[in-house]
């Protein structure tokens, strides 16, 4: 219960009833979980656009995507790449959940839908066309739409009827994992009985690519893409830029069962704290990490020693990776050796806005399934890692889970933290 303008409010359970993706490891949510746990690489050579001049050459597209699967020919061209994921995501999660019209009250279904960026490849190609033409304009009408990074919200409101609130979260690498952990307090409190939240990226482009190899954050492992995403190894070089979508269905339980719906796990706690440190830079000890991963823990009414397994945020920087697991040492103590743990962008490369959704559908399949997703590339672990620590190197492990967190960190200082446990009914 809690307190507010004195009157006392019950706060609702929030369950988990759809997902959906697309990956670079596969364009359905099953795809990507089978892929993830044989430990396979979405990492290669570019295709979107002509890399031979650039510092990295290498990233984590989505492959054998077709959107003409999920939009009709004239809103494809219509849309940005970060919208077709987007609109196939989110309609593989409710078609999971099983929602459909007359199954749910429109008005109290709503869509909280993240992005780091936004439409970039869309800025590029107008920008470009703008210069091929001297300086004439000669935008799109759809520019803007196709642009500004509430978009996503909007069309997936449109496209299912929901009728309810409906915006974006923007914090960088943060975003999606914001945007559930928003979702998870308006469930809460009542305001809405369900809500479509995640996010989505579509930044494999020359600007994209060009703008983080040239603030240093990009892998240069351009002869050996597959084994470039090496978190927490002694020779990770940076992260391999990814791309994609993840959706969830976040429902109030009362809902869930009131329609009968199968449930996938529970989410219990979000936490949040800010660095306040460095544009790009985490704090060295993992300040806000460590505070973020607590206040999730309180929020969830949980005690370290609760937790079985992290998806750690692990991008394979330099400097991120080290300051992220002295976070995580300091607040799991000695109950560290016991904690499974793994770096699943070392596989799917860093999917920037869309991560913090991704991973979380990680931790639900794994909460499921009771596999522990592996770290691959990992062949020489930073010796400043504490020696007990269990990164579940090379392959997936079968172990009982009961609690999973999950970590994102955004440029900006921005770290959030979402809580999964498996569902047990009551």
């Amino acid at each position: 219960m809690n307190q507010t303008q004195g009157r006392t409010v019950t706060l609702q359970r929030v369950v988990v009833t759809g997902l959906g993706a697309v990956t670079p490891l596969g364009n359905t949510a099953a795809e990507f979980w089978d892929r993830i746990i044989a430990g396979v690489s979405g990492a290669g050579p570019i295709t979107r656009f002509n890399a031979a001049n650039f510092k990295t050459r290498f990233a984590c597209e989505v492959k054998d995507f077709d959107p003409g699967l999920h939009l009709d020919a004239k809103e494809v061209r219509k849309l940005d790449p970060c919208l077709h994921y987007t609109v196939a995501a989110a309609a593989e999660a409710l078609v999971d959940a099983r929602l459909t019209p007359g199954s749910f009250d429109p008005d109290r279904a709503g869509v909280i839908w993240a992005s780091g960026v936004g439409g970039l490849a869309t800025i590029d190609e107008q920008l470009c066309d703008y210069a091929a033409h001297r300086g004439m304009p000669r935008f799109s009408p759809f520019f803007i739409t196709r642009i500004i990074a509430n978009m996503g919200a909007g069309m997936i409101a449109i496209r299912h009827n929901l009728r309810g609130l409906s915006f974006a979260t923007v914090s960088a690498c943060a975003s999606s994992a914001h945007a559930l952990g928003d979702a998870l307090t308006y469930l809460r409190l009542g305001k809405a009985d369900l809500i479509v939240a995640g996010g989505a990226e579509a930044v494999i482009t020359e600007s994209g690519v060009g703008g983080f190899s040239a603030m240093k954050a990009l892998s240069e492992r351009n002869a050996d893409p597959a084994h470039a995403s090496r978190p927490f190894d002694c020779e990770r070089d940076g992260f391999v830029i990814g791309e994609g979508a993840a959706a969830m269905v976040l429902e109030t339980l009362d809902h869930a069962r009131g329609r009968g719906a199968s449930i996938h796990a529970e989410l219990t706690g979000a936490g949040f704290a800010t660095d306040a440190y460095h544009i790009t830079a985490p704090h060295p000890e993992g300040d806000g990490a460590f505070r973020a991963m607590k206040n999730a823990l309180d929020d969830a009414g949980l005690a370290p020693e609760q937790i079985d397994y992290l998806n750690t945020h692990a991008t394979s920087t330099p400097l991120g990776d080290v300051c992220e697991m002295r976070a995580v040492a300091r607040l799991f103590g000695s109950h560290l050796p016991r904690l499974s743990i793994s770096a699943t962008k070392s596989m799917t490369g860093h999917l920037l806005g869309a991560a913090g959704a991704a991973e979380a559908l990680l931790c639900v399949r794994a909460l499921e399934t009771g596999i522990v997703p592996p770290t691959i590339n990992t062949a020489t672990p930073d010796p400043d890692l504490p020696p007990e620590v269990d990164l579940t190197l090379g392959h997936a492990r079968h172990r009982p889970l009961a609690v999973a967190m999950s970590n994102t960190f955004g440029f900006g200082g921005h770290n959030a933290i979402l809580i999964l446990q498996k569902y047990q009914g009551g």
